[in-house]
């Protein structure tokens, strides 16, 4: 479980995250969404420890990631995959040697077990004997599977995933959002995901956490959001062009 107690992030005069309050429960899609601008990447970056925070905690399972040592702060990175929203694969590493890459960097496996655990997770993704193609030769939505098969090699607690139907069709982004609700489900990891996409969040999203205007205009489950008569809600759905 991971809360956020007070979080404020400035840069400069423009208060970015205004003491937001929300919690990331294991076993959910917990979705943040807002508008271009609202403040949702920031919070991110912050829960990554990409961007310091003014003030505020960061409670990984109790443990403080904004005020705790190094050594104990990597030792949480050590427990997060990342899906970035351009997949952000190496270009000169084929997929074997892309997803590979972090358990070089963070494991003590040998050539044999990172290669055992390179094979199951593009078998967790549907990309068997995809091992030895090149970036430049997948498709898109390939590349977003190979990014997740990256980001579960360490078997992460935590999963972060930064707009993760960016650039797919329709039918593309369903399978993601399908490959990363099981995932979510079947390994208990507490997911993260940045959308704007509203299908996702009715469609697999557990909870929500609204940024409006850098406030945390609502946090709670996904029945409480689609019901809520929130002025703001209402207008960022019909924004959005979609409403149940």
């Amino acid at each position: 479980m991971i809360e956020i107690k007070e979080l404020n992030k400035s840069f400069g005069d423009k208060h970015v995250l205004k003491n937001i309050n929300t919690s990331f429960y294991p076993g959910n899609v917990n979705v943040v969404i807002g508008a271009s601008g609202s403040g949702k990447s920031v919070l991110m970056k912050c829960m990554v420890g990409l961007v310091i925070p003014d003030e505020g905690e960061i409670l990984y399972n109790g443990q403080d990631f904004v005020d705790i040592d190094y050594k104990k702060k990597k030792d949480i990175r050590k427990q997060i995959g990342m899906l970035f929203q351009g997949s952000a694969l190496f270009d000169s590493l084929s997929v074997e040697e892309n997803i590979e890459f972090p358990l070089k960097m963070f494991s003590d496996m040998s050539q044999e077990e990172r290669l055992d655990r390179v094979n199951f997770c593009l078998q967790r993704v549907k990309l068997e004997n995809a091992n030895n193609l090149f970036p430049s030769e997948i498709s898109g939505g390939m590349k977003k599977r190979v990014g997740i098969a990256r980001a579960i090699a360490l078997n992460p607690k935590y999963l972060f995933c930064d707009e993760p139907n960016s650039g797919l069709d329709p039918v593309t982004s369903r399978v993601i959002d399908t490959l990363i609700e099981e995932l979510t489900e079947e390994y208990n990891i507490t997911t993260i995901m940045n959308s704007h996409d509203m299908k996702t969040l009715f469609d697999i999203g557990d909870h929500v956490t609204f940024i409006y205007k850098g406030d945390c205009a609502f946090a709670g489950n996904i029945e409480d959001f689609r019901n809520s008569d929130m002025k703001e809600i209402e207008e960022f759905l019909s924004a959005s062009y979609f409403k149940r």
